[in-house]
């Protein structure tokens, strides 16, 4: 499923290629480690601590379905995303030896401390690349003071070890964006997270949304980094050790 748009994006693109290992609740850690193991990318996304995971909430503005499983899977309560102290090591002695490195995905406090445990082991090294997640459903949330606690937090654990990053989602998405980015931290969008560009409006592309976050970015008289700046701050082996 990954090697055709891997080798497209390869091709026409010198963009640094991350892989997630999140996959989903109802996959192995082995199934959803597979894809960076195999292609072994210059960074793979791991998340730092268990979680529960739900979408009820969105059956406050949706009513009708096209398919049968929608609504099943839309009312599922008992959804947790396993990622177990066992998990998070399993992803880290299989691609460190590739030397992948990580976006280390932290929904709550619980998991930056969960981070600075595995860094304090010596099985993660730094720049830390550290992203934190507001406004799902089981994890924190998307108020201001969520997002300078978890930066408050952070700060106090890994200090100048780690490259901040944030990622908002749903209609989260840009105005978390925003406050990060005055904040001296990096952004994520996507449509992975969200679906909109505006209230009421859904994006076109993900494209469109990497077009208003750097809206944002220049807004505030900062620059986005180019493919191989951001090699340099991340410290990534380089793109041609992509194995596709």
């Amino acid at each position: 499923a990954f090697a055709p748009f891997l080798k497209i994006i390869k091709q026409r693109s010198n963009c640094v290629i991350n892989l997630t290992t999140g996959g989903a609740p109802t996959m192995t850690v082995d199934e959803r480690v597979r894809p960076a193991a195999v292609y072994k990318p210059e960074v793979a996304s791991l998340n730092m601590g268990s979680m529960n995971f739900a979408f009820f909430g969105m059956l406050n503005r949706f009513k009708k379905f096209d398919h049968d499983w929608e609504l099943k899977h839309l009312q599922n309560k008992d959804i947790v995303f396993r990622n177990t102290f066992q998990d998070i090591e399993y992803v880290l002695k299989t691609l460190s030896e590739t030397g992948t490195r990580f976006e280390f995905e932290c929904y709550d406090t619980a998991h930056l401390y969960n981070l600075n445990y595995f860094l304090e082991q010596g099985m993660v090294k730094p720049p830390l690349f550290v992203q934190t997640v507001f406004g799902l459903q089981g994890g924190t949330g998307a108020h201001p003071e969520d997002v300078l606690h978890m930066k408050r937090t952070a700060d106090r654990l890994f200090g100048d070890k780690m490259v901040w990053s944030v990622l908002g989602a749903g209609r989260n998405q840009l105005p978390i964006a925003a406050m990060a980015a005055a904040m001296g931290g990096n952004i994520r969008v996507g449509l992975e997270d969200s679906l909109w560009a505006a209230p009421g409006r859904m994006a076109a592309s993900n494209a469109e949304q990497v077009t208003l976050a750097r809206k944002i970015i220049e807004g505030l008289g900062l620059q986005v980094a180019t493919p191989d700046e951001a090699r340099e701050i991340l410290d990534l082996k380089g793109g041609d050790k992509l194995e596709v």
